[in-house]
Parts: C-alpha cells; structure tokens; sequence
C-alpha cells in the first residue's frame, strides 16, 4: 500500500501528515515549530553591521544586511527539507503533497533535493497551518483519495 506525507507550512510552523491509503484518513506524524521567524527583526540581530577589513589604506567594506526574518525562514526551510529526506531515505512514504504559504514554499523547494522532489506530486499555495484535521481533509480530498 502506497503511503503519501503531506507537508503543512508557514516559516513558523510545519506538520505532516501520513495518508495510507483510501478511507484511512490522516495521520499527524510530526509538528515542528520555529518561533525565531515570529521574532521581531529587531530581535534577531546584533546592534550594528558587520565591516570587513580592506587590503592597504582603505578603511574596509560595509557588508550588506541579510534580512534576519527571511534568513530564519530559510533555516527553517532546510529543517523541513532534511526531515522530508530523512522520510525519503527511510521509506516512510512514496509520495509527497506540500501546502505552504506562498513565500515559504519557493525557499522550501530550493531546499529540497532532487530525490524528495521525484516524489512530490503536488504544491498548493496555501497556508493550512491553522486548519483543524477534518477541515484539511476537505481541502486535499481531490488530491489526496481520503
């Protein structure tokens, strides 16, 4: 019998679910959280940008600021792309359905690798992180045979 994972994301939460088979519904097998991307940005870096040091007389190079927010969302894209590989070297599941919000989906699927994408089936923009099992169900039933 053929098991599909779904994946449901937000850069601040995630949960999968397994569906093995018609009728059988699904099956919450993991939540993980990641409050740093609810952090304020203020919160997440250091008072001041970085320099770097120049060669010779030059006073060095101002390094450009990586957004603290969408770095922390694109950590937690790499957690949730291992954890689907880790599902994928196990045999956990044969096929994949990710919901993600619209942002956090484009940096999770540059995260996944090229054998958890052969097994993605389907990617819907949207974020079910709040929905109540049942209601998720009625959103994937014409994907997911539930």
């Amino acid at each position: 019998m053929s098991t599909t994972w779904i994946l449901v994301a937000n850069a601040s939460q995630a949960k999968i679910y397994a569906n093995h088979g018609p009728k059988k519904g699904l099956q919450l097998i993991k939540e993980l959280e990641h409050p740093e991307s609810r952090e304020k940005a203020a919160n997440l870096v250091t008072d001041r940008p970085g320099h770097n040091q120049g060669h010779g007389n030059g006073h060095g190079a101002y390094v450009p600021a990586t957004d603290p927010k969408a770095h922390e969302a694109d950590r937690f894209a790499l957690e949730l792309a291992r954890e689907l590989e880790e599902g994928r070297t196990s045999n956990a599941y044969d096929r994949l359905i990710i919901a993600a919000s619209a942002p956090f989906l484009g940096l999770l699927n540059g995260r996944l690798s090229n054998q958890v994408k052969s097994k993605l089936a389907e990617s819907i923009e949207k974020d079910y992180t709040r929905l109540p099992v049942k209601e998720l169900s009625g959103h994937l039933e014409s994907i997911v045979y539930l």
